[in-house]
């Protein structure tokens, strides 16, 4: 796969991100949590799940430096009136694994295993 160095646009049809607070009570105790929403019609859903697909089949090693230095991680910007809608937040997809050395970012924690 021929690694794409400018990066903008990759978004076709509709695609909107954005986060929802959540409220409820237990036991009289007030708990509050985000969820992060995406949205989209077929187009959009589908040239998302595109552009994730090509980020986790790109092999970063062969890309060169100059582009993605060791230690870097793949990722894309996706930004409001850009490639999504004018309602969204910004958000960045991005790879986990750093390129040369596999290793993932410190804040990091893996989810339990069953």
């Amino acid at each position: 796969m021929k690694y794409k160095q400018l990066k903008g646009n990759e978004i076709e049809g509709e695609l909107d991100i954005f986060i929802a607070r959540n409220e409820d009570e237990n036991n009289g105790e007030k708990i509050t949590w985000d969820e992060v929403l995406i949205h989209g019609n077929p187009k959009g859903l589908k040239s998302l799940a595109k552009l994730l697909l090509a980020m986790a089949e790109l092999n970063q090693d062969e890309v060169e430096d100059k582009y993605l230095p060791i230690g870097a991680r793949e990722h894309y910007h996706l930004r409001p009136g850009i490639e999504l809608s004018k309602s969204s937040i910004s958000a960045i997809v991005g790879r986990l694994d750093a390129k040369g050395t596999g290793k993932f970012y410190d804040r990091y924690v893996p989810k339990e295993m069953k």
